[in-house]
């Protein structure tokens, strides 16, 4: 694992996110960039807002806009952000340095009204055009911010990881395939139901991993996909693990596979390939950027280039054609095993991560 050598620059930052708790990919990383921040000897002043972002109420943003006038250099985390473009643009032409940290584009969301996207866009719109810097997990997001915004200075701050304990795989003899995302439209799972349904005469379990409670509706809807398709004994829904729960989850998988219809990043393919896991992604998103982190060339020039693949996203037909590639070749399941467990020791960690945000964070600041 890439360890952190020392920084210097900003030495305290106001670090601004929401109260929301759940072990999403955002909140992992801001969890362990503060970490690793503070081990680099920067004094990180954490602001938990509460609101349901980022179409949070006016009390919630006013309460925001009173925060980002008591520091000086501040990182917002994106998804509160592109909520309150006006306490943002307020915050900056008072004389803050106020940049984002955007784990996701909130006008992404799969599901979303065309009033509720179009108001997200506008407002996000806003949040980055005005704001003092931009910092994303990977060179995607960076293009669909200039892309969409018209802003060209992004920076990239790719995730860490930490050191895991190699996967040992399944022990009942069927190989294990293994989802950790909420039960969202953008996450898709019912692309993946009805990949499976199209493997059914092939061995293999399937374990989703992940909070069932932030689209109960749809979740409904996924619950009634396995009943229909018969899987609900196969795929087995798990809510959210962690710590030992968590970890038990991945010692027992075989592939990671990640169906979502956008990523800016994909954390979890890291922790995938950090546990010696390989992993199937949706083409055109920063997972792919996750699943090629740590590459060097191979000794020998037959070996995949990844430990896994990309597939188009939403087609369950081509999923399920990947998929059953994967389970009816031994040598191919061993050669993608193979190539994440060679990537375990090449994976950045958070040192690296914080480096890179606090680099940003000088240049802007003396810019």
């Amino acid at each position: 694992m890439v360890g952190p050598r020392r920084a210097d620059g900003v030495r305290r930052l106001g670090f601004v996110t929401w109260t929301d708790d759940r072990p999403t990919g955002g909140n992992v990383y801001n969890e362990a960039l503060v970490s690793a921040l503070e081990s680099l000897g920067t004094e990180v002043v954490l602001h938990r807002v509460p609101g349901r972002w980022p179409e949070a109420d006016r009390i919630d943003r006013e309460r925001l806009g009173m925060i980002l006038r008591t520091e000086q250099i501040l990182l917002v985390d994106g998804i509160v952000a592109s909520g309150a473009p006006d306490a943002m643009s307020a915050a900056v032409a008072s004389g803050r340095q106020v940049t984002v940290l955007l784990h996701m584009l909130a006008a992404d969301e799969v599901g979303l009204t065309e009033v509720s996207r179009a108001r997200r866009f506008a407002a996000e719109g806003r949040t980055l055009r005005s704001a003092s810097g931009v910092l994303t997990p990977s060179r995607h997001a960076a293009r669909r911010v200039a892309e969409r915004y018209g802003r060209v200075e992004v920076a990239v701050a790719p995730p860490g990881v930490s050191p895991a304990p190699r996967a040992v795989g399944s022990s009942s003899g069927d190989p294990r395939l293994l989802t950790i995302a909420a039960l969202t439209p953008t996450k898709d799972p019912i692309t993946l139901v009805r990949a499976l349904a199209l493997l059914r005469d092939l061995s293999w379990t399937a374990h989703w991993v992940g909070s069932d409670e932030v689209h109960r509706d749809y979740t409904a809807r996924v619950r009634t996909e396995l009943e229909t398709t018969g899987l609900g004994s196969r795929l087995l829904l798990r809510g959210i693990r962690i710590g030992p729960a968590l970890e038990a989850e991945w010692a027992a998988a075989d592939m990671l596979v990640l169906p979502s219809r956008a990523e800016t990043y994909g954390l979890v393919v890291s922790e995938a390939l950090a546990h010696g896991v390989p992993a199937v992604v949706t083409a055109e998103t920063g997972a792919v950027e996750a699943l090629d982190a740590g590459s060097r060339p191979p000794v020998d020039t037959a070996a995949p280039a990844r430990p896994g693949t990309a597939v188009r996203g939403g087609d369950p037909v081509a999923l399920a054609g990947v998929l059953r590639s994967w389970l009816t070749d031994p040598d191919l399941r061993h050669r993608w095993r193979a190539a994440a467990v060679d990537r375990r020791d090449n994976l950045p960690g958070w040192g690296s991560t914080a480096e890179a945000v606090l680099a940003y964070l000088t240049r802007t600041a003396v810019s």
